[in-house]
């Protein structure tokens, strides 16, 4: 009778060991069903962690989750955090996503030629993002991430940047920033030294104009080449977009020959030398034809209207292209 009785009690352990082996090997959310977010709050016990988590709709049993995780001895170990359980994800798989804290995953693209602020709206509408920036001007916001320097343009990199849902804005300014510092160090220390740039903050300034005239990647060297070429003669650089950024919200999608003759600091029709700080967001294209621009003798270009440019050395030719491509 005890033999019989034991016999019974190893075969049922053995069907709920079968049982739950079962259950936490196979998918919670089979393949093709939606993902679904979920949040744990910092300072939860396993069974509150496993509570919250069904609260958000993941079909999951929380006590069978909580004996789970404290029999593999990860109960304690669940991080906080915004998570995102994905189709095919078990119940073994999902407490090691929270042991690691592997939480959900947004994206954020900077793009290049944009201005700081276009840059700065674009984080700020973004949902999954924690707007602590948002009560602070732009000087204030550089201060913090920067304070070596008064003005933010030109200073974030344009990437595409991940981040935890629920990060805080201050991580995209900071990963942005500190990717520029890099770039901007690799490519001075990869420049021709006949650069007439007297610091990394001058070949920022060159690569954002570059950035703003280049309506090819493959003509970017030709007209960096363009402009260093202006800056060794002391010629005005003359470059429109400089002119468009200086004059701010009063440009209204045309410049007027008035515009050009406006004095403003940005204005490289009235100013010689490079504009005060980077006119919009370089990227790495920009940057290196900056510091290795084309070894070409043209002094002037002009749009063909086609997005690619006509290169001149002389006022002459560059006239007799402006009279066939403009006028």
């Amino acid at each position: 009778m005890i033999k019989k009785f034991l016999s019974i009690i190893v075969t049922l352990a053995l069907v709920c060991a079968g049982g739950v082996y079962f259950w936490a090997h196979n998918p919670i959310i089979a393949q093709g069903a939606p993902s679904i977010e979920f949040s744990i709050k910092s300072g939860s016990s396993v069974k509150s962690s496993a509570e919250q988590i069904a609260d958000a709709g993941v079909p999951l049993n929380p006590v069978m989750f909580s004996l789970l995780a404290r029999f593999g001895g990860k109960g304690g170990r669940l991080k906080a955090g915004n998570y995102e359980l994905k189709p095919g994800t078990t119940p073994l798989s999902l407490i090691d996503q929270l042991v690691r804290g592997e939480f959900a995953q947004e994206s954020l693209s900077i793009i290049e030629g944009w201005t700081f602020k276009q840059m700065r709206q674009a984080i700020a509408e973004h949902p999954a993002l924690k707007h602590d920036t948002a009560h602070l001007s732009d000087k204030e916001l550089i201060a913090k991430i920067a304070p070596n320097y008064s003005m933010p343009e030109g200073l974030f990199f344009p990437d595409t940047y991940l981040f935890a849902k629920g990060a805080s804005d201050l991580q995209i300014y900071r990963q942005a920033h500190a990717l520029l510092l890099r770039k901007l160090d690799d490519a001075w220390a990869s420049r021709d030294p006949s650069m007439p740039y007297k610091s990394p903050y001058e070949v920022l300034v060159m690569a954002s104009i570059v950035e703003k005239e280049t309506g090819q990647r493959s003509e970017r060297t030709m007209i960096a080449g363009v402009f260093v070429n202006r800056l060794k003669r002391g010629m005005l650089l003359q470059t429109d977009p400089t002119v468009i950024y200086g004059m701010g919200d009063n440009y209204q999608g045309n410049i007027r020959k008035r515009d050009l003759e406006t004095d403003t600091p940005y204005n490289t029709y009235t100013r010689t030398g490079l504009p005060p700080t980077p006119i919009a967001l370089p990227g790495k294209e920009s940057l290196a034809a900056a510091v290795n621009p084309a070894k070409t003798d043209a002094l002037y270009f002009v749009s063909r209207g086609n997005g690619t440019s006509e290169f001149s050395s002389n006022l002459g030719d560059h006239n007799r292209a402006v009279n066939k491509y403009q006028r």
